[in-house]
Parts: structure tokens; sequence; C-alpha cells
């Protein structure tokens, strides 16, 4: 059942078509249904084109996600969208990219490592699925992670749900009005519906494609440049946009929907440096690196205080 975007009332419809002469992609034909809880326009990105939603999703609006993940792409039938699964390929064969562009540029800026030298001394095609085969193993435990927490959530928000039905109803009222919701509970969502915020609220990775489109030179004395940066930085918008899915997606709290992201995050980085240690290239090539690099990046500012 749709719901407003706004204040998450449900509705029965986002729109009525009162005329099938007119062109519906103009906004012609079409009335917006009005919330009737916040008087609002129950989803106003129903007019909308996809660039507004992408600049929305990088500004990390709660309405664009509750527009697509419960409006657009959600589904009774508990399975995915054919454009969420396309659009996880296409994450997939971005982080490759970024990754494999990553340790090259690692690799040469600290003149060469034994494991740099045997990944350069593998076939091309050998180079893709070594990376392929990381990335998608990466996903798998980040979004698994995520799921089985979740799953866990649930089954304690189930459990406090039993305890307050057998508590009398005067009892479960004053509870209700001094403590107000329970810790740590969430709303339900299926597997997929996690999955889906996920790579939604992932779009942000797409965005060091410009600088393939538009690529910049590194400074003299800067030995990865603005472009090898973006790409760590855009790390962190991404996590920012998971919290902030699984905030709406589940209803939890920013305290809950932080520790889900963060914890689908490290077991992202174990899964990656695992494989990277494989060919020895875990520490300054791989999320460790990530880590090290956030470390002089504060003590460079502390520094300059």
């Amino acid at each position: 059942m749709p719901i407003c975007i706004t204040c998450s009332t449900p509705v029965k419809n986002l729109y009525t078509v009162y005329s099938k002469a007119d062109d519906r992609t103009l906004g012609k034909g079409v009335r917006l249904t009005q919330c009737p809880n916040c008087k609002h326009f129950a989803d106003k990105y129903v007019e909308h084109d996809f660039v507004v939603l992408f600049i929305d999703l990088v500004l990390i609006k709660p309405q664009v996600y509750r527009h697509l993940l419960f409006n657009r792409l959600g589904r009774s039938d508990d399975k995915f969208d054919p454009s969420i699964l396309r659009l996880g390929v296409l994450l997939v064969l971005f982080d490759v990219y970024i990754t494999w562009a990553r340790i090259e540029r690692s690799s040469a800026a600290a003149g060469g490592t034994d494991g740099g030298f045997r990944l350069a001394e593998m076939p091309i095609l050998t180079q893709y699925l070594f990376f392929l085969t990381m990335n998608v193993l990466a996903t798998i435990a980040q979004h698994g992670t995520i799921r089985m927490l979740v799953r866990h959530l649930l089954a304690h928000t189930q459990k406090q749900e039993g305890s307050n039905d057998t508590k009398s109803p005067v009892s479960a009222s004053i509870a209700d009005l001094t403590l107000g919701p329970p810790a740590g509970t969430v709303n339900y969502a299926s597997p997929s519906a996690i999955s889906t915020a996920l790579l939604v609220s992932s779009c942000t990775k797409l965005f060091p494609i410009l600088l393939v489109i538009w690529p910049t030179e590194a400074k003299e004395g800067d030995s990865f440049g603005f472009a090898f940066r973006a790409t760590n930085y855009v790390g962190w918008a991404v996590l920012l946009n998971n919290i902030e899915a699984l905030l709406v997606l589940l209803n939890c709290g920013y305290i809950v929907a932080t520790g889900l992201a963060v914890s689908g995050v490290l077991a992202r980085w174990v899964v990656e440096g695992w494989v990277l240690s494989l060919l020895g290239l875990g520490r300054e090539t791989g999320p460790v690196g990530d880590l090290l690099a956030a470390c002089k990046l504060i003590r460079g500012w502390l520094t300059q205080i």
C-alpha cells in the first residue's frame, strides 16, 4: 500500500487519472492525491524525472527514499524489482573498476610490492575475475550481515510485543506513555526490501564516473591526486546514504540504523581485506589503507590547528 512521503500515512492511491487524452509524462491529466493527515501531496515524485530523484538521493532526503522503497520499488511478493537487479549489477561492475584502479595507483605510489608484481603479471582477464569475485563476495557479506542483524532485531521486537501483550491494559498504556517505543525495535522488512534499500542508497558510488569523463591531473608532490581521494570520500558518503535508507525502511532510529550500516561496511572490509591479503595487498591498498589514510588526514588537520 502506498504511503505519504512526508508523514508515512498510508493512502489508497498516489494520483488520479481524469483525462486519458492528455500526456501523463508532462503531468497533464493527473491529479496528485492529498494526504489526509499532513495535507501535502502524498507523493510529489510521481511527476518528477530520474534526474530530480538522483539529486535528492545525493542530498539524503528521506522523502525520496519513501517514494522509492514504498511507492515505486516496493513489492508484495518480496521479490526484487528488475530495475534493482540491473542497478546491482552496475554497482558491482563499477566497484570492480574503482577497486582495480585504486590498487594499481597505490601499488605504483608505493614503488611496487611483491603482491603488486604478482597481480600485474596475471593476464587481464584473470585480474578482472579476481576483482569481480572479491566485490561480489564483499557485497554478499555486507547484505547478509545486515539481513541477519535485522532478523535478530525483529525477533527481539516480537518478543517485546509478546511481553507487552501479557501485561494489563492499564500498565501497558502507562509504560508506553513513560518509556515510549522500546529501544532496539524495528519494523518488518523483507530481505529483498533491505537489499533494495542498500542498493538504491549506494547510487552515490556512480559519482566517480564523472572523473573519467573530466579527468583531473595530480598536483606536484601529490602522488594520488583528487581523483584517487574522491573515490574514498564517496565511500563515506555511501555509508551516510545507507544509514538514511535503513532508517526510513525500518523506522528504527539513527542509533540502530547506524549500527546496521557500519556492521555491513565492516563485513565488507573484512572480506576485501582477506581476499587482498592472498596477494599481500591487504594493508596499504585495502580497507586498512582507507583507515590509515583517514588517520593521516585527521592528524594533518590537528597539526594545522
